[in-house]
C-alpha cells in the first residue's frame, strides 16, 4: 500500500482484521485490483480533503513533538511541524516513531535519509543533532515538501533527487530507510554506512541485509523497525 499510495492511506481496526483505505481515482482502483485481486469502492464526501487531516496525528518521541501545522504543540517540547503535502508522513505512523526511537540512541554524526518523503525523519534527525543530514528521494514532489518543511522548522538539509536503488549513495555515519521491505533488503549492498535504521514493514517480517547484523528491534501496533550494524 505504501508503494501504491505514498501520499498515505487509512488503517481501520476491526475485531478480526485491519481494513486499508485509499482515497484515489479510477486509476488507483485499477492498481488495487491488480495488487490484491479484490477491493471495495464507494463515493466519498465532498469535504474529504478536510477529513483527511484527522488521520495525520501528532506524536511525541522523547523531547520531540512531531505533528501537522493545524495542531498546537505543547510548550515543553522541541516541535517539528510537518506539512505532508503529496508526500508520506507527518510523523504519526508507528514506523516513523520507531525509527526515531532507534536514532535517538545512536551516536550523532552524518545521516542519510533514504526515501525522505515529507522530510519528517530528516528534520527530526537534524533536531536530534545529526549533521550533515542528506535527504534522498526519487520523487521531486517529496523533495519539494521536504524543502518547505525544513524551512518551516529552521533546519538545513542537503536534498538529492535520486533513485536510491540505482544511483550511488553518499557515505554517512548513519542511514535510515522507512520504505518497503524488499527495498530495505537491497540497501545492504548499496549504502556506505556502518549503522542502518530500517522500517516500513510488519512485525512478522524478518529482513536480511547482506553485510549487516541486526542489533536492535522495536515494535508497535504490528509494525517493526530494526537497527543493523555492518559486520567487520
Amino acid at each position: 500500500m505504501i508503494e501504491l499510495f505514498p501520499a498515505g492511506f487509512e488503517e481501520l481496526e476491526h475485531a478480526d482484521a485491519v481494513e486499508l483505505v485509499a482515497y484515489t481515482d479510477a486509476g488507483g482502483e485499477e492498481r488495487l485490483w491488480a495488487a490484491f485481486g479484490e477491493v471495495r469502492s464507494e463515493e466519498i464526501a465532498a469535504d474529504w480533503e478536510e477529513r483527511w487531516r484527522e488521520f495525520h496525528r501528532s506524536v511525541r518521541v522523547g523531547s520531540l513533538w512531531i505533528g501537522p501545522p493545524w495542531e498546537e504543540p505543547p510548550t515543553d517540547v522541541d516541535a517539528v511541524v510537518v506539512e505532508p503535502g503529496r508526500s508520506f508522513g507527518t510523523g504519526g505512523h508507528a514506523t516513523t516513531r520507531l525509527c526515531l526511537e532507534l536514532l535517538a540512541d545512536l551516536e550523532r554524526g552524518s545521516l542519510l535519509d533514504v526515501g525522505c518523503g515529507s522530510g519528517v525523519l530528516s528534520i527530526a534527525a537534524a533536531r536530534l543533532g545529526f549533521a550533515p543530514v542528506i535527504a534522498v528521494d526519487h520523487d521531486s514532489a517529496a523533495l519539494d515538501a521536504t524543502a518547505r518543511n525544513a524551512t518551516t522548522n529552521g533546519v538545513e538539509l542537503e536534498l538529492r533527487l535520486a533513485d536510491a536503488l540505482a544511483d550511488p549513495l553518499p557515505a554517512t555515519d548513519v542511514a535510515v530507510a522507512n520504505i518497503a521491505r524488499e527495498a530495505v533488503e537491497r540497501l545492504g549492498l548499496l549504502v556506505d554506512s556502518p549503522a542502518l535504521v530500517t522500517s516500513g514493514y510488519l512485525e512478522q517480517d524478518d529482513p536480511v541485509l547482506p553485510g549487516f547484523r541486526r542489533k536492535d528491534r522495536r515494535t508497535e501496533g504490528g509494525w517493526a523497525a530494526d537497527l543493523f550494524r555492518r559486520e567487520e
